[in-house]
């Protein structure tokens, strides 16, 4: 469920929202509630009987936790580090900076989404 008028999104719709599900379509909340007890940058509001909300700084943090994780393949160590000396850069001598890409990352899906949007509107139209 999505709380539109304050953006907090309950833990199976951010599940949704970042591609955490499994093959039978099943939002993957387990891997949520473990990143929470490994990662500070993760801090849900407890509302309604404990049940967590997140914000949309909770949900973009999870991407860029995602992206360290399963793209740049970093540990959960590797990955707490990056985040906690707010550097992202994986070794100084390196010129990629892990943020950039992860950004550029970013802009091609929205861009790809806009774009499909487009076309269902075309049609539509048509």
């Amino acid at each position: 469920m999505v709380n539109e008028s304050k953006k907090l999104f309950n833990i199976s719709a951010l599940a949704k929202k970042v591609g955490l599900i499994d093959d039978y379509g099943k939002p993957k909340t387990h891997v949520i509630r473990f990143w929470e007890k490994r990662f500070k940058e993760i801090k849900p509001r407890l509302i309604q009987n404990n049940r967590r909300y997140y914000n949309q700084k909770d949900v973009e943090m999870l991407k860029l936790i995602i992206y360290l994780l399963k793209d740049q393949k970093l540990t959960i160590e590797g990955a707490k580090k990056l985040l906690k000396n707010k550097n992202y850069i994986l070794d100084q001598s390196e010129t990629s900076n892990i943020t950039t890409e992860y950004l550029k990352i970013k802009f091609k899906t929205k861009t790809r989404n806009i774009l499909k949007r487009i076309k269902k509107i075309k049609k539509k139209n048509g």
